[in-house]
C-alpha cells in the first residue's frame, strides 16, 4: 500500500525531510572516516607495539598496541565523520553564541529582579541603539556580516562548482568597512581565484551588493582569499568641513583683477660683448742640444762636401 506524500500550503509534494547536510558530502565524509580509523589504528598500533616489546612479550606488546590503536583509531573516525556537521555549526556559530547570551540575560534578569525593573532594562537595551545613529549604523553593519557569510555559503552550494567530494570553502570571519563588509574565505582543493573573478557579478547579486572584489589575504597561501563587498560610495557623501564656523558668510568678496596670460615674451635687447680670441699659429721648434748642452752648429749647403755623383751610379 502506498503512502501518499503531505502536500505543501502552496501546491507541490513534501517528502517530510530537510536536507542538512548532502548526501554527496554525507557519503565521502563515511568514506574519509573509514580510511582514517584504518590508518590512525594501524599506525599508532604498530608504533605502540614496537614501544611495548621493549618491555614485555611481544605477544603482550600486540596486544597493548591494539588496545591503544583501536581508541585512538575511533576518536579520529568521530572527528572526520561530524567534520560536517561541526562545518555547519561554525557558520552559524555568532548566531548561536548571539542567541545563547540573549537567552541567559532575560533569565537571568528575569529571575533575580522584578517586572517592572525588566522592562525598564529591555527598553534601555533596545531604545538607545535604536535611538543613537552611531550605534544603529553599526549594529546595521555588524548583521550584514552576519548575513554575508551565508549568502557567501550560497554562492558556493549553487552556482561555484567544488570539489568532487562536495566540500565547500571555509567561510571565517566578515567584518564592516566603510564601504560595505571584508569576508575571509578558505578555498579548498579544486577552486582558486581565477575561478571566482569570472562569477563576481552573480557573487554581488547574491549578496546584494553592488560590486565584489577578491583579492589574496596572504603570499605564501594562494587558498586565503579576501573578499571585498561594496554597498555604497563613500567618495560622494558630503563631509563636514571644520571651516564652516569660522568663514563669516556676511564677508564681502574682493573682486579680482581678471588674469592676462601673456602670448609672447617681450624680453629687452641684450648687448652681446665682442670676445676677441688670440691669433693661433704653429709653435716655433725649440733648437736642439747636444748631449754637452751645447748648441750644434747649423748645417748650410756650403759644408756638404762637392761629390761626385758619377762616382755613385
Amino acid at each position: 500500500m502506498s503512502k501518499s506524500s503531505p502536500r505543501r500550503p502552496f501546491g507541490g509534494k513534501s517528502s517530510g525531510t530537510v536536507t542538512v547536510i548532502e548526501a554527496k558530502v554525507h557519503r565521502s565524509s563515511a568514506r574519509n572516516a573509514r580510511l582514517a580509523f584504518i590508518l590512525t589504528a594501524v599506525i599508532v598500533g604498530v608504533l605502540s607495539a614496537v614501544v611495548a616489546a621493549s618491555y614485555m612479550h611481544p605477544i603482550l606488546a600486540l596486544i597493548v598496541g591494539a588496545l591503544i590503536g583501536v581508541p585512538v583509531g575511533g576518536i579520529v573516525w568521530v572527528l572526520v565523520r561530524i567534520w560536517p556537521v561541526l562545518r555547519l555549526l561554525w557558520w552559524w556559530l555568532p548566531e548561536i553564541g548571539i542567541t545563547v547570551g540573549v537567552l541567559t540575560f532575560w533569565v537571568q534578569l528575569a529571575n533575580h529582579t522584578p517586572a517592572v525593573v525588566t522592562l525598564l532594562v529591555v527598553a534601555l537595551v533596545v531604545g538607545v541603539p535604536a535611538a543613537v545613529p552611531v550605534i544603529r549604523h553599526q549594529l546595521v553593519a555588524w548583521a550584514w556580516c552576519l548575513i554575508v557569510r551565508h549568502r557567501l555559503r550560497v554562492c558556493f552550494a549553487q552556482f561555484i562548482i567544488a570539489n568532487q567530494s562536495g566540500s565547500l570553502p571555509l567561510i571565517l570571519w566578515a567584518r564592516p568597512t566603510p564601504v560595505g563588509e571584508r569576508v575571509w574565505v578558505y578555498l579548498r582543493p579544486g577552486l582558486s581565484a581565477k575561478d571566482l573573478e569570472g562569477r563576481l557579478d552573480k557573487i554581488a547579486v547574491t549578496c546584494h551588493a553592488s560590486t565584489v572584489l577578491i583579492e589574496r589575504a596572504s603570499e605564501r597561501n594562494a587558498a586565503y582569499l579576501r573578499f571585498d563587498i561594496k554597498r555604497r560610495e563613500v567618495l560622494t557623501a558630503d563631509v563636514a568641513s571644520p571651516l564652516v564656523d569660522v568663514i563669516d558668510p556676511d564677508t564681502p568678496t574682493v573682486e579680482q583683477a581678471p588674469l592676462t596670460v601673456p602670448t609672447a615674451l617681450d624680453l629687452p635687447d641684450v648687448d652681446v660683448p665682442t670676445i676677441t680670441l688670440p691669433a693661433q699659429g704653429r709653435p716655433a721648434k725649440k733648437p736642439a742640444t747636444a748631449a754637452n748642452g751645447s748648441k750644434p752648429a747649423a748645417s748650410s749647403a756650403s759644408s756638404i762636401p762637392d761629390d761626385d755623383v758619377n762616382d755613385w751610379i
